[in-house]
């Protein structure tokens, strides 16, 4: 029975070491995760831990966007970082020794645009071997803490083996400690906000060994808006981008067009508003995640991303699906001709402005949606850098 309750992602970590050689921590890693399986109100063992959603209505310069999975495209994944069997279930926060195993360092970068903290996850299992690099921007009113805490995202780090980068905004820059993405001088490349977060990605980059072809960004609200201007500015240094509760790049320019594109999913668009365009522009990778109750950043936002990605000769699925006990959800796909995904759009039927299937250890999560974090890795790391 213990098998049975074992995590899929587990197995397949443990596969992954294996076929690596490391079979002493994949060992170690089937052992950790029995004896987790085995104790009293572990994940495995009851859905009494979920909660209800975390209140929704951030701060109002919070963007959002959502999307949904497929058994087919994880299917198609599976070779990359297969999905585990219950794919999308919630699960209830770990206890603090099992969540942060390894190293969150506080580290700080500055340059002529300014300083900000951020820190940094080094998972355990990491000994200086290339792997891949998370960028992760939180939401107005959040920390670094708060943000890794309500995601879980070293959990599945150390599972998978990958760092992951937390900058924080600054109240000095902002006095809700949101990302300035509706600023012209914060959407573009080498200047302002967005020099700053690729510059704090650069110096991980150089301080540790990271996988250059894997390197991603992903934000909620406010920091989902600022992670999808750094996918179209730095296009030569992030290869795939997660959206959450976000807006698409360019949809304003300031503060009065930010609040209408928030209300009504209306604005600008990438090409009229990023200048200039890098030579190196190409449409980057995407999963978006947003609720059809979000009364912070309208749902519209979501079609926002198709539309400046896709065209009609990609081939579209939609699928629909629900987590155990939770939320009904939709998922949209987008590949290519070459069969290359191009964008997943989840939409939570029911959520508001909240991260899906994150903790209510930290703020502006919905436990009772699919595991956005889990999707976004999956997403990831089914993408690189072209040569």
């Amino acid at each position: 029975m213990l098998v049975k309750r074992l995590r899929w992602r587990n197995i397949l970590a443990a596969l992954r070491l294996v076929r690596a050689g490391d079979f002493r921590r994949a060992l170690a890693l089937l052992q950790r995760a029995l004896r987790r399986a085995a104790a009293p109100g572990s994940r495995g063992d009851t859905n009494a831990e979920r909660g209800s959603v975390t209140a929704s209505g951030q701060n109002i310069v919070l963007p959002a966007i959502d999307v949904s999975d497929s058994a087919k495209s994880r299917e198609r994944t599976a070779t990359v970082v297969p999905d585990r069997s219950s794919s999308s279930a919630p699960m209830p926060a770990q206890p603090a020794e099992e969540t942060r195993p390894g190293q969150f360092l506080p580290l700080s970068f500055a340059s002529v645009a300014g300083t900000r903290a951020y820190k940094l996850y080094i998972p355990s299992n990491y000994s200086g071997q290339p792997c891949p690099l998370i960028v992760m921007l939180h939401g107005c009113t959040q920390s670094a803490d708060d943000f890794a805490a309500g995601t879980r995202m070293n959990v599945l780090a150390d599972e998978l083996t990958c760092l992951v980068a937390y900058p924080e905004q600054s109240a000095s820059a902002n006095s809700s400690k949101c990302w300035n993405w509706f600023n012209r001088r914060d959407q573009q490349r080498d200047r302002g906000e967005p020099s700053i977060v690729a510059g704090i990605t650069r110096q991980v980059m150089q301080d540790y060994a990271v996988d250059r072809k894997r390197v991603y960004v992903a934000g909620l609200s406010a920091g989902a808006a600022a992670a999808a201007v750094l996918g179209a500015a730095y296009p030569d240094v992030y290869a795939a981008l997660g959206v959450h509760s976000g807006v698409a790049c360019g949809v304003a320019h300031d503060i009065p067009s930010a609040f209408a594109a928030m209300k009504s999913g209306d604005g600008g668009s990438f090409a009229s508003r990023l200048e200039p365009r890098p030579a190196e522009y190409r449409p980057i990778p995407t999963i978006v995640f947003h609720g059809d109750r979000d009364a912070t950043v309208h749902p519209l936002n979501a079609d926002r991303f198709a539309a400046e990605l896709t065209t009609d000769e990609y081939e579209k699925r939609v699928e629909t699906g629900q987590v155990p006990g939770g939320r009904t959800y939709t998922q949209t796909t987008y590949d290519d001709a070459s069969g290359e995904r191009v964008l997943e759009q989840w939409i939570i039927h029911g959520a508001g402005h909240a991260w899906s299937g994150g903790s209510e250890s930290g703020t502006y999560t919905d436990p009772q949606g699919p595991d956005a974090s889990w999707e976004f890795v999956r997403f990831f790391l089914s993408h690189r850098l072209p040569e």
